[in-house]
Parts: C-alpha cells; structure tokens; sequence
C-alpha cells in the first residue's frame, strides 16, 4: 500500500460533532418546526409514525421499514425539544 493509498481509513466513523454543534443542529430543528406550521408537520409526523400500528399481517419489510421511520421522526421531535429548551439533554 502507498502512502497515496488511505485503505481502510474511509471506513473510520467521522469525530463526533461538539457540543455546540449539536446544539445549533438542535435550534435550527426548532426554528424549522416553530409556529403553528411547524406543530401541525410534526403531529403529521407523528400520527404517520408513532400513532401508527401494523395489523398481524404486516409483512417483516413493513414492520422494519415503518420502524426505520419512527427512528428518524422520534430523532426529530428529539431534536426539535432539545432545541427549545437549549438543552443538550431534553
């Protein structure tokens, strides 16, 4: 391998961000769903994830895929709480 070569380094996770840049990830998320506009998104976001259930006959892709959009909408009302109180930790 040459010094040209990184190898495996692509692999190596980025450094996670600071504090502060997770806190300003997290303000801008409660600027973008502030408001009135901004509630009535996120309930949308959450009546078609978190309220959501599949009946028993719901196929294994479907439960994975509808447990991958709760991942990233329970993310997002995180963000957006920690956002308005300017905490980390909300």
């Amino acid at each position: 391998m040459s010094k040209s070569d990184p190898g495996w380094d692509w692999f190596a996770p980025p450094a996670p961000p600071d504090n502060a840049q997770r806190l300003a990830v997290a303000r801008a998320f409660a600027r973008a769903f502030s408001g009135a506009d901004g509630d009535l998104a996120l309930a949308h976001l959450r009546s078609l994830t978190l309220d959501r259930c599949l009946g028993p006959d719901a196929s294994d892709a479907a439960l994975r895929c509808l447990e991958g959009q709760r991942l990233l909408a329970a993310h997002i009302l995180s963000l957006v709480e920690r956002g308005r109180d300017g905490s980390l930790y909300a």
